[in-house]
């Protein structure tokens, strides 16, 4: 409903504030209409972002459980002939009657898994006389020493400590002198 309002000074009559709320009111509501489109739009996008990041994320650990499954594979596939080897040593034990042929044997399956883990990026921690290093040994116990030049140092290693490509995956579990 219009409201008019007289004008003293022409005695004309004209639209009150009332009359323009509808057009303000319309205006309002289109802009509504546009941020709720832009909502709806956003929402969608946010959605599709998270079913993808969804995906990744399991395709992700697929890939990782995939990878680790084939790098066991590859490690179970090189021991294979260390394998054999110690079964054709227990079965010929009980014939062999030179210790020295036996000892020979398991040197020779020992160096094969040896070479096989090297290959495979292992190496072994050298750690007698070396200063004790927290980052790479686990001190077991302590011992005292002679002199001064053995304390801080590693006197005995009691279990060998390993890196794989140049990550400890084992430390050396050592007695330190003090």
């Amino acid at each position: 409903m219009r409201r008019k309002k007289m004008n003293p000074e022409n005695n004309a009559t004209t639209e009150s504030d009332s009359d323009k709320t509808p057009t303000e009111l319309e205006v309002l509501e289109q802009r509504i209409a546009e941020l709720e489109l832009g909502l709806k739009e956003q929402e969608d996008k946010y959605t599709r972002l998270y079913a993808e990041f969804e995906n990744y994320r399991k395709r992700s650990i697929r890939e990782k459980a995939d990878y680790l499954s084939a790098a066991s594979q590859d490690m179970i596939v090189a021991l294979l002939p260390v394998l054999d080897d110690f079964e054709r040593a227990v079965a010929n034990n009980a014939k062999i009657e030179d210790t020295a042929l036996l000892k020979n044997g398991f040197s020779l399956i020992f160096n094969k898994v040896h070479q096989i883990l090297e290959a495979k990026g292992l190496k072994s921690m050298e750690t007698l006389n070396q200063d004790f290093n927290y980052e790479l040994h686990e001190a077991i116990a302590n011992v005292p020493t002679e002199n001064d030049e053995q304390k801080g140092k590693v006197m005995d290693q009691v279990e060998k400590g390993y890196f794989l490509n140049d990550k400890v995956i084992r430390y050396a579990k050592v007695v330190v002198g003090q």
